[in-house]
């Protein structure tokens, strides 16, 4: 895991006289908004910086970046927006998380905003085209009902004789829930699945899910994307491991953390293009002149040792397409 280097200026800075220390420019303030929780500041957060120093800002010594992280209470996005605008922040980055961004849009039609959507950013109302945004939107969309579509199909590969599949979503999110539905019917019926849809927005909530998807017999789980399930990746993976349920996730952190696979947007990727995208804007570039990216890195992992555990066999074909296989 990369350390994030800690850089003091201590001695010659003390010395300034206090008036050239007052004279010094502020530096301009990014405030990053997520869904997620603060122990991911560590891992996605250094994906961010990586794409600020990219356009020659390092935090610390010619930008500030103040963090909130949500841990899915999304009811504190209206106020926590009002207040960054109030300050008048150079940038509002909301990497990975559909209501930050919308919340952001609302509170504010001036300061740049650059985000992470798994929606539609045109159909969310945050751009008016994908090549020229016009407003002063841009980011960065990762298909979540795309990529929902193609791991349901993946599931089935890995666990061919599941037929009843309960879908977790939050509809305390409901874009990016919405987003993760949309296709999910027609691809479950194509392949011959049964969808039960279960909901959680808390960690109690997510026990109950699973005593529901137990009782009702569920064959497997879909876990749909949402930062705050992200933020929960440990309990979802002991809980899924528990109950002997094969589970798929948006992101392979789950996988790390125990669970069976995953397929979806690399985090740390996207982060590090809402970072770089921030510093462009930092040094003068439009929000409306800088078009809409579309995420190209997909990840397929599969933890062996957790399909063990299941009884599961994983079939060479998903061996070979796997990024990557933990043992």
């Amino acid at each position: 895991m990369r350390r994030r280097e800690f850089i003091t200026l201590l001695g010659g800075a003390a010395a300034w006289p206090l008036a050239a220390r007052a004279q010094q420019p502020a530096m301009p303030v990014v405030g990053l908004v997520t869904g997620g929780s603060p122990e991911a500041a560590v891992r996605l957060g250094g994906g961010f910086r990586r794409g600020l120093n990219e356009g020659g800002y390092v935090e610390g010594q010619n930008v500030t970046v103040e963090y909130q992280w949500l841990d899915g209470q999304y009811d504190r996005l209206p106020s926590l927006m009002a207040d960054l605008v109030r300050r008048r922040v150079a940038v509002i980055a909301t990497p990975g998380s559909n209501p930050a961004a919308l919340a952001a849009k609302a509170a504010t039609t001036t300061i740049p905003i650059v985000f992470g959507v798994g929606a539609d950013p045109i159909e969310l109302g945050l751009v008016a085209s994908l090549a020229r945004p016009g407003g002063n939107a841009t980011g960065i969309n990762f298909f979540v009902a795309d990529i929902a579509a193609k791991r349901l199909g993946l599931l089935h590969d890995l666990v061919p004789k599941a037929v009843r599949i309960a879908v977790l979503i939050n509809p305390a999110n409901a874009s990016t829930a919405e987003a993760t539905l949309r296709d999910m019917p027609e691809a479950a019926r194509a392949i011959g699945l049964q969808i039960v849809v279960l909901n959680a927005s808390t960690g109690r909530e997510i026990e109950a899910a699973f005593a529901t998807l137990v009782r009702d017999r569920a064959d497997a789980l879909f876990v749909g994307a949402d930062a705050f399930f992200n933020s929960r990746r440990i309990q979802l993976a002991n809980m899924a491991a528990r109950h002997a349920i094969p589970t798929a996730f948006a992101v392979r952190e789950y996988v790390d953390a125990g669970g069976l696979m995953s397929y979806g947007t690399s985090l740390a990727d996207m982060y590090r293009h809402v970072g770089a995208y921030s510093g462009r804007i930092l040094k003068g570039a439009r929000p409306a002149d800088l078009p809409v990216l579309q995420s190209t890195k997909f990840e397929l992992v599969i933890n062996l040792q957790t399909a063990r555990m299941l009884g599961l066999t994983v079939p060479d074909k998903l061996l070979v397409a796997a990024d990557e296989v933990i043992e």
